[in-house]
């Protein structure tokens, strides 16, 4: 895989770059200075990455003559709600911002969700930068332009579409994350290559070891190489009116897991056993073989994640499933796998199948 520090995301009214490169955090101030006019800028992150990077770059913008704002809010999924969001404006409006001040949401996926969904809504719309701090952020969650938060009847169900101006990436933090947190990036990263790239497939196969040994150089180029993946396809449908829906693969079955669960289980967590469900549902439709299903499930076991442990309630998991934004004129949406590097929607699948691959992944994890 070779190094490309730059990405570009190409949406008709809202392209934007991708930057990639070690250090890039003590420089956001100059490249920031090129992406808006405004000398104010707003801070937003949690109780996690804030006390480890704010500083930081509140450090790097006021040397280039921003004035800072910082809005702090609990971390964890759980806090990804309204009350969230009001404490974002509490914390932002009294500033007096105006539509050119940039949002920067500095933190993982649900800081990014919701910083997004902030900048979408203060003023109508104001623009947001991306400073993702975990490798699921860095290579899923940072890149498309979706912002939202929770409802009890189900994650994501609240959010608009929002492109960042830009996505800086500085894969130096994944030295602080938690390793649990690394582990649910590779579940991403292993998603990209099974429904885009067979390819990069075998490469992560031979190398995963660099990945959880934090090799920052390996893990520069694997950043890069899945943010190219996602852009494309981004590019491709920016309003997942179709190709897009593909990204969803694991994330069908994924985000029952993590609902039922009440977010025991993390969001990489789910979408790797839900990778397992629907590839093994995939085999029992006669669309892979019994040889790709092993390979999956064995690279997702040996980049440390979960391939069973789903919630036990059955029932409450097709409920969930039947409320994802995925599900059209009633038919639920599952993206599954024809062979490792592609993927098709299916809508037809009989719900007992879509019983028998959650069974298939209950019990002991």
């Amino acid at each position: 895989m070779p190094l490309v520090p730059t990405v570009p995301v190409n949406i008709p009214g809202a392209s934007y770059n991708i930057e990639i490169r070690p250090g890039l955090l003590r420089d956001l101030g100059n490249q920031i200075s090129s992406l808006t006019r405004s000398r104010k800028v707003c801070i937003v992150t949690d109780s996690m990455v804030g006390p480890l990077y704010v500083h930081v770059v509140e450090e790097a913008l006021r040397e280039c003559s921003f004035t800072v704002v910082s809005a702090h809010i609990p971390t964890g999924e759980d806090h990804k709600t309204f009350t969230s969001i009001e404490a974002i404006y509490d914390q932002i409006l009294p500033s007096r911002i105006d539509r050119q001040t940039p949002l920067i949401a500095l933190g993982g996926g649900v800081i990014g969700d919701m910083t997004g969904f902030a900048a979408a809504t203060i003023l109508r719309g104001v623009p947001f930068i991306q400073v993702p701090t975990t490798l699921l952020a860095m290579v899923d969650a940072s890149v498309g332009g979706k912002t939202g938060i929770n409802h009890r009847v189900g994650k994501n169900l609240i959010g608009a579409f929002h492109q960042p101006i830009a996505v800086l990436i500085d894969p130096e933090v994944l030295k602080t994350l938690p390793a649990r947190e690394l582990r649910g990036g590779l579940a991403e990263c292993i998603k990209h290559d099974i429904i885009r790239d067979s390819t990069g497939f075998a490469h992560l196969e031979t190398s995963i070891e660099r990945a959880l040994k934090l090799d920052i150089g390996y893990l520069t180029e694997l950043v890069a190489h899945n943010v190219a993946i996602k852009a494309a396809v981004v590019a491709a449908d920016p309003f997942e009116k179709a190709e897009r829906a593909h990204l969803n693969f694991g994330h069908t079955f994924g985000h029952a897991f993590e609902s039922v669960s009440n977010y025991a289980m993390s969001h990489g967590e789910s979408v790797a056993v839900g990778m397992v469900a629907a590839s093994r549902l995939a085999q029992k439709l006669g669309m892979i073989d019994e040889t790709s299903v092993a390979r999956i499930v064995t690279l997702i076991e040996r980049a440390g994640l979960p391939t069973s442990g789903a919630p036990a309630d059955t029932n409450a998991l097709v409920e969930s499933m039947k409320f994802d934004k995925k599900v059209h004129g009633g038919k639920l949406r599952l993206i599954l796998p024809d062979r490792i590097g592609n993927v098709v929607i299916r809508d037809d699948v009989p719900v007992e199948a879509v019983r028998d691959a959650i069974k298939s992944v209950q019990g002991g994890r």
